[in-house]
């Protein structure tokens, strides 16, 4: 079983930036699958970005592509996300996941969660 705990996010105006940090302890973090996964009030749970075990090859949804970017370092046991140029849709509460299944982290169907940060981006 993974902990996961986030941390940063907050109230931003649109155009700003936030940075997202997630800690995880309980299994070898190396070989975890990591990703971020975000959803909006009355709307369903969405992937966001995702970081294979090395940290060398990374997914984004089309909608964050370009201005969001997930790192891991793998001494720390924390993945980042750093978002810029944000929008008021992309208020949300955001999620950091964790599997350690390659199945499971291209399916986006993580079994591991942190307990969620909120973002929120004012117009």
């Amino acid at each position: 079983q993974v902990q996961l705990a986030e941390s940063g996010g907050g109230l931003v105006q649109a155009g700003g930036s936030l940075r997202l940090s997630c800690t995880a302890s309980g299994l070898t973090f190396s070989s975890l699958y990591m990703g971020w996964l975000r959803q909006a009030p009355g709307k369903e749970r969405e992937f966001v970005a995702g970081v294979r075990w090395s940290g060398g090859s990374t997914r984004y949804s089309e909608s964050v592509k370009g201005r969001f970017t997930i790192t891991r370092d793998n001494s720390k046991n924390t993945v980042t996300l750093e978002m810029n140029s944000l929008k008021p849709e992309d208020t949300a509460v955001y999620y950091c996941a964790a599997t350690q299944y390659y199945a499971n982290y291209v399916s986006d169907t993580y079994d591991n969660w942190g307990q969620g940060a909120q973002v929120t981006v004012s117009s």
